[in-house]
């Protein structure tokens, strides 16, 4: 799965060691070393991923993503920072980044977390090249009575609002593409990086949890949000179920 990313760090070591890390999975890579710099090549260039570092010259990482946003600009991206507070957290995602690091970090799971948003594009039905969202925010994902709104941030059920996290709608929203398919507390981890600042198997199971108790007629006694034992967990339609299981 090769990419063409651009890298936006003034760290000239750290840029040289991001730069080999992806080139030797296969990526084309360009570095830049401010901010205003990186806004002309994702213009110019339209890559697949923007690895953005927070403080830089010339325009910081937070400025260089409201811009690409505010010009519609769709390109993933990747945010390094020193800053590990929530707030910086939640102000960067709110801003429009798909994932979010904090230095120090170990090369191997940054390169985990660009395949992760790579492969999430693909899927998402983006091309094999340029831009694409992550997830189509002008549609609304429906299982059922199940309602996700990605533009808005909002979920109901049969009408009537739910109130989520962030981890929890990134773990309904992901599920809600692709309705019946059992996804495995790896698979939905992979989802909560950059929402949750501490995540094992049982922030997954957490999640889930909570949003049975939202979500579900009956939390004990689930209907929408299943448990595959051994394997994961799965969000259906239980009227379409009942419907099967009549017939």
């Amino acid at each position: 799965m090769c990419a063409y990313i651009v890298v936006a760090e003034d760290d000239v070591k750290q840029a040289e060691l991001v730069r080999r890390y992806l080139e030797h999975e296969g990526h084309s890579v360009t570095v830049v070393e401010d901010g205003r710099a990186a806004l002309e090549e994702v213009r110019r260039g339209e890559p697949d991923l923007l690895v953005l570092d927070v403080m830089m010259p010339r325009a910081d990482g937070l400025d260089v993503v409201r811009i690409l946003r505010a010009e519609c600009r769709e390109v993933l991206v990747l945010m390094l920072t020193a800053r590990s507070t929530e707030d910086d957290l939640l102000l960067g995602l709110d801003l429009g980044a798909d994932d979010y690091m904090t230095k120090p970090f170990s090369p191997r799971e940054l390169m985990a977390r660009v395949r992760t948003l790579l492969r999430r594009n693909r899927r998402s039905g983006g091309p094999t090249t340029g831009p694409a969202p992550l997830v189509v925010e002008d549609e609304t994902l429906s299982v059922g009575a199940l309602r996700i709104d990605p533009a808005r941030h909002e979920v109901s059920v049969a009408g009537t609002p739910v109130v989520c996290t962030p981890g929890e709608f990134r773990i309904l929203a992901a599920m809600a593409t692709e309705p019946d398919r059992v996804f495995s507390r790896q698979r939905l981890l992979e989802e909560l990086h950059g929402f949750d600042k501490y995540i094992s198997d049982r922030t997954v199971d957490v999640h889930i949890m909570h949003l049975r108790k939202k979500i579900e007629h009956s939390p004990r006694r689930p209907a929408r949000l299943l448990t595959v034992f051994g394997v994961g967990y799965k969000l259906t339609d239980p009227a379409k179920n009942a419907r099967h299981a009549q017939s």
